[in-house]
């Protein structure tokens, strides 16, 4: 799979975010886009999953075969994980990621059951999700994107609300579960991207 940046830009209203952002992302060199809040990270993320569109330029999603991702398929092969992401509270844990594993398969080998065991969250699994803290919301938010059989992982601040044992959580999943698989991060926490040989200072592009 490869992604591949020609010229985007984004502006609102008068104001360009960014300029003219030209690269291509590849599963073997995991990319992190850089910049302070505001800096318009997390809108090149969202532009690049396909949840917003470029104000100039064109994104192109391709897989090894050469073959063309068309826009509309493309929530089948991304997982996305942001903080502001709404999940929903009125549901379980074990009722969410049931509902959210019918439409994206886990990682071959494993079951909910143990997914919400590598969160952590056994204690909590029959407790609705609006009861939660920050930390285990995030978790859960990372839990369903990184557990995602998906061949794109595209993650926006994964550490934040997480104490310490949750960032090495986050550390441990990463290493382990997203072998080959095209990996963006948007992040100005060296703790979130410590993987990621590529990346992207998004303030070079105003």
């Amino acid at each position: 799979m490869t992604i591949t940046l020609d010229r985007v830009s984004k502006r609102f209203q008068k104001h360009w975010i960014f300029k003219n952002i030209s690269s291509s992302f590849t599963v073997e060199k995991p990319c992190a886009l850089l910049g302070s809040n505001g800096s318009g990270k997390s809108t090149l993320l969202r532009i690049i999953a396909g949840m917003q569109s470029p104000s100039a330029g064109k994104i192109t999603w391709q897989f090894e075969n050469g073959t063309s991702l068309p826009p509309d398929q493309l929530y089948k092969h991304i997982s996305f994980s942001a903080p502001g992401q709404e999940i929903i509270d009125e549901l379980t844990l074990t009722e969410f990621f049931e509902f959210h594993f019918s439409f994206k398969r886990p990682i071959e080998g494993l079951s909910i059951k143990e997914i919400i065991a590598l969160a952590g969250l056994q204690a909590a699994a029959d407790k609705s999700i609006c009861d939660y803290s920050s930390g285990m919301r995030q978790r859960v938010k990372l839990a369903q994107a990184i557990f995602s059989d998906t061949p794109i992982l595209l993650l926006d601040e994964p550490c934040t609300n997480l104490d310490l044992q949750g960032v090495e959580q986050y550390r441990g999943w990463m290493e382990r579960y997203t072998n080959n698989r095209l990996i963006v991060v948007a992040s100005n926490d060296v703790r979130e991207y410590f993987f990621c040989p590529q990346q992207i200072a998004i303030e070079d592009y105003k």
